[in-house]
């Protein structure tokens, strides 16, 4: 029986999924030919092709293929009912075609080497550790808001556009590269998602684009944590897929940045996820040492708690389930709670170079 193209696609799906699992225990493989070798070139040509233009245009592309299926779903309803069979078929060759996109423009990146080989860290999850350095945490950002307002009561009020802000974290890359030759980071494709709105109410503040490789912020949130979006999405760009990972990276170039608003970011946002951990050890440590904190810094978290409170909706949960379901599916099986893994490599960098 001869198969056709379409079939012979669509089937090819399950060849493609034992390929890349098996591929995935080859971390060095991934590392040297694909991570260093085939995905820098694909991702300077997108970037090039795309990075100049002032939108998204991953967005728009992904804004007709929405509109796009959603047309032919109406239109040929009647069609679809009546060959089901045919209708699965092509579903499982878009699929086989964009698992395969996916992979080739940037997906492999999630079974690389991990960042702390590349940056000689041994990673830890003692409580101690994490006490004393949150409360190192604590005094530098205490610190940099007091350099900034010269009042602690007062929040820390970053005066930049969205443009500026960008500028300064591909300055940021620039300074981050002399220390780390491997982030250096060129030919920038970075912007605000046309999809901003849509975003929020998912609880997303970014994302790299696989398919246009354009990395994006959302454009609405508050500009406390703006800068660290923008290196995280980099981060993605750069071929470091892992959340813990890009969360690093997002601290990292924001806090080398010699400007103090992205310093106090950086502090901050690091302080917001050691202080999770405390407080999931022992709720007496938490309170104690947020006593310690500057009023105007709580004000910064508290802003950022009323932005998000403010789009809650009863789909959010279920957007969130999906990506964790995503995550799990590419190799990071703490899914969402990757993000929070940051801590461990925030405290075993600053081992090397203390804060």
């Amino acid at each position: 029986m001869k198969i056709s193209f379409k079939d012979a696609v669509a089937i090819s799906l399950i060849p493609q999924i034992i390929i890349i699992k098996w591929l995935g225990k080859h971390t060095q493989w991934i590392e040297i030919y694909y991570s260093k070798g085939i995905y820098p070139f694909v991702s300077k040509i997108f970037r090039t092709l795309f990075g100049w233009i002032p939108f998204s245009v991953g967005d728009i592309i992904y804004f007709a293929l929405i509109f796009s299926a959603l047309y032919y779903l109406i239109r040929y309803f009647s069609h679809i009912k009546t060959h089901k069979l045919a209708f699965l078929r092509d579903v499982a060759m878009v699929l086989s075609i964009a698992y395969f996109t996916f992979h080739l423009m940037w997906g492999l990146n999630y079974y690389r080497e991990p960042l702390s080989t590349s940056l000689n860290l041994t990673e830890t999850k003692d409580y101690q550790q994490l006490v004393t350095f949150t409360q190192q945490l604590i005094e530098k950002t205490n610190q940099a808001q007091i350099n900034i307002t010269k009042d602690s009561t007062i929040a820390v009020n970053v005066p930049y556009t969205h443009k500026q802000m960008f500028e300064k974290t591909l300055e940021g890359y620039e300074n981050l590269a002399t220390l780390h030759p491997f982030l250096n980071y060129t030919t920038p494709s970075i912007k605000t998602s046309l999809f901003s709105t849509g975003l929020t109410y998912m609880g997303y503040a970014g994302y790299l684009n696989p398919f246009t490789n354009e990395a994006q912020v959302n454009r609405l949130l508050p500009n406390f944590r703006f800068p660290i979006v923008a290196g995280h999405e980099i981060g993605h760009q750069l071929g470091y897929s892992a959340e813990n990972e890009t969360n690093f990276i997002g601290y990292l170039v924001t806090a080398k940045n010699k400007d103090p608003y992205f310093q106090y970011a950086a502090y901050a946002y690091a302080l917001g996820y050691c202080l999770n951990d405390v407080r999931r050890g022992d709720i007496e440590v938490f309170n104690e040492l947020l006593l310690g904190l500057n009023p105007g810094v709580k004000t910064n978290f508290q802003e950022m708690a009323v932005f998000w409170n403010s789009y809650e909706n009863p789909l959010e949960p279920m957007f969130k389930s999906v990506f964790n379901t995503f995550l799990k599916a590419n190799n990071q099986s703490q899914g969402i709670k990757s993000y929070n893994a940051v801590v461990a490599l925030l405290i075993a960098y600053h081992k090397e170079h203390p804060l």
